[in-house]
């Protein structure tokens, strides 16, 4: 077998062939549905409208990247907007996105009787497509409700890249049968001169397809991608959409001169599956027969891999939203056996049905644009307040080019993806009446529910409140409570992760009388060799870096409610009787750490090693911690595979000092 052929070529090719298929998977979806909408307005000025929407799209993929590579949880836009602004914000990311995926739901299952009608007419009939679209929306509840394991996950994600081939073939095809060369030079004489409100709401309905990034970037710290992978993924993702978007764009504006075209039939039977209508302008009847089958088939794999996607997507951000009280927790229940969040899921299959008895595309379509458009321009916005509120933060992707202006650098591309979402966001109320309506009521409703439910239950608006995940399950029994809780900080990436298990530890719902929220102890221990005293002055550079660490997760740990972060430095022969010392010394109730890696060196006794955890290739410091520790002690699972950041272990000596003690910088 070659190196293409293999997993890990593709890998690297592709940066990461999951995430790569499911951004192309809603890509690819939505040119099925959203291209024949927006030739209706833009005429033959489609293809140009469709080349600036690649452009956007490069523009908030960059944005997403960054913002998900800065804190890896699950979420997508709500975590970013979290972080960046408050809690309220955040569930407003959500409540938009969610917004779009019961729309994207109701809208692929809809479309693909028109596709499916190709092989038995009757399903392009209006009943038919209701009854078989409602067929598909609960046969993909029923199995997202079982669970998706990552298998079968994978495999609808490649969909998204076979669909992509598909839509290649379709473009080299098109370019050499059906290319009308004026479209190009003189776009205004195919379908008239579009007025710039057609131009505006065509461009709206080109970019709803880029939710595909927020259900990818929602992956985010489950995907392994490094920072050269998450580079390789951007730079593909860049051409692929650029292939399809400028490329059938184009080749579907040449169409409309042509009998049997996009547009050309008098029952708009093309208008809800546009790619019909391109390749039934080939002349060839032969070619024509064929390609309209491969379409159709194409079309029905991926807009049903599309919904399922956005199924989970939901789910998955509902589920999110309930751990964080945006949204009642009995919403969030999971399923006692499959572990899915069920009720979320039924829910959500009521309300696409809903959607989906109407039977119109495009008042599903201005209504996806509203909330699209509002979701990129909170992204957009918080990555460039992120580059203020958090400068010295490790990215693993930072996007080239900014202005530095007060003391931040400001990314370029963000300013400008924040001036067209919300251009974008404005052009869609004030083009579509749908939008104009259901929008703003739709995010009315939801922030006026989220403040009376947070208010009713005592918590704050704009701080996080969450609850541990065993509190949506059906298990009984007494959990756990921590009162006050020992963190080891290690000035890592790891940190996070570490300071939000406890924070929702400590943070468990606690007797409402209680005046004394829990407690988490933010630890860093200063190494230091035997050759020194343990009064040596200490490098200016590891002092900052210990302030900056542990003021870092005295800011995470307290967006929980009821939880106070108590920073502190130690210094110490050794990192691992340091934290034991402590935790004993403090009175703590657990101590939660990472599971430090081991050293190279394995065998256990049969190297001179010793019999226990060894064994089991935990570190030293850990190893000595669990065995020596007077409470639990609970370790978070470390990463899989390397991670490309200049990380520091627990336990790495103070490099030796420069300059000769001084009583300032002592004690700790």
């Amino acid at each position: 077998m070659s190196d293409r052929a293999t997993p890990e070529a593709v890998r690297r090719g592709l940066g990461s062939p999951v995430l790569f298929g499911l951004v192309q998977g809603f890509i690819g979806s939505a040119l099925y549905f959203s291209l024949g909408l927006a030739a209706e307005r833009a005429g033959g000025w489609t293809w140009a409208v469709y080349l600036a929407a690649a452009g956007f799209f490069v523009l908030t993929a960059m944005a997403y990247v960054e913002g998900a590579s800065l804190h890896q949880e699950r979420g997508g836009a709500t975590v970013i907007a979290r972080y960046a602004f408050n809690e309220l914000w955040s569930f407003v990311a959500g409540w938009a996105i969610v917004l779009d995926y019961l729309i994207l739901i109701a809208l692929t299952s809809f479309v693909t009787t028109d596709y499916l009608a190709i092989f038995w007419e009757p399903l392009g009939a209006q009943r038919s497509e209701f009854f078989f679209g409602a067929v598909i929306v609960i046969a993909i509840a029923a199995l997202n409700v079982r669970g998706l394991d990552p298998r079968r996950f994978e495999r609808i994600s490649f969909v998204g890249i076979a669909d992509l081939a598909v839509q290649v073939g379709i473009v080299a095809l098109g370019l050499v049968f059906l290319l009308d060369p004026s479209v190009l030079t003189d776009p205004s004489a195919v379908a008239g001169t579009p007025g710039a409100d057609d131009l505006l709401f065509a461009f709206t309905l080109a970019i709803v397809a880029f939710t595909g990034l927020d259900a990818s970037s929602g992956f985010a710290g489950q995907v392994a991608v490094g920072r050269r992978g998450l580079r390789r993924l951007l730079s593909v993702r860049a051409v692929a959409v650029l292939i399809p978007y400028f490329g059938l764009a184009l080749v579907a504006t040449s169409t409309l001169t042509k009998p049997g075209g996009l547009l050309s039939d008098p029952g708009r039977e093309d208008i809800e599956a546009p790619l019909l209508g391109v390749v039934g302008a080939f002349e060839q009847p032969v070619l024509r027969d064929i390609a309209s089958y491969v379409v159709a088939l194409s079309a029905t794999a991926v807009l049903i891999a599309t919904c399922t996607a956005a199924m989970l997507g939901l789910s998955r951000i509902g589920y999110s939203m309930a751990i964080n009280r945006q949204i009642p927790s009995a919403l969030g229940r999971l399923h006692p056996r499959f572990a899915t969040p069920v009720v979320v899921i039924v829910i959500a299959t009521i309300l696409a049905l809903g959607l989906l008895a109407p039977g119109d595309v495009e008042f599903l379509a201005g209504i996806y644009a509203f909330g699209a458009t509002l979701a990129f321009l909170l992204v957009h916005l918080s990555v460039c307040w992120l580059r203020r509120r958090e400068p010295d933060r490790d990215r693993p992707y930072r996007i080239p080019f900014s202005l530095r202006v007060a003391g931040t650098d400001w990314p370029v591309s963000s300013l400008a993806g924040a001036l067209i979402s919300f251009a974008s966001m404005i052009a869609v109320l004030a083009l579509h009446e749908g939008a104009r309506i259901v929008g703003p009521l739709w995010m009315a409703v939801g922030v006026g529910l989220y403040v009376y439910y947070r208010k009713s239950q005592g918590k704050p608006v704009f701080k996080r409140v969450s609850v541990p995940e065993s509190t949506l399950t059906r298990k009984v029994g007494a959990q756990a409570q921590y009162g006050s809780i020992l963190v080891p900080i290690l000035g890592t990436p790891l940190d996070d992760d570490i300071v939000q298990t406890a924070g929702r530890l400590a943070a468990e719902d606690r007797p409402d009388e209680e005046e004394q929220g829990a407690q988490i102890e933010a630890m860093w221990v200063f190494v230091v060799p035997i050759a020194l005293s343990l009064e040596a002055r200490l490098p200016e550079g590891e002092l900052k870096r210990a302030r900056a660490a542990l003021a870092r997760a005295k800011a995470i740990g307290e967006e929980y409610e009821g939880v106070e972060v108590s920073p502190f430095t130690v210094r110490a022969r050794s990192a691992g009787e340091a934290i034991v010392r402590e935790a004993r010394r403090r009175g703590v109730e657990a101590i939660v750490m990472p599971a430090e890696e081991p050293s190279s060196v394995r065998g256990g006794v049969l190297l001179g090693g010793k019999q226990g955890l060894r064994d089991t290739f935990v570190g030293e410091i850990t190893r000595y911690v669990v065995t020596k520790a007077h409470c639990r002690v609970i370790l978070t699972a470390p990463p899989s595979t390397p991670i490309e950041r200049d990380e520091v272990p627990l336990g790495t000596p103070v490099p030796p000092p420069v300059e000769p003690p001084s009583p300032a910088d002592r004690g700790g």
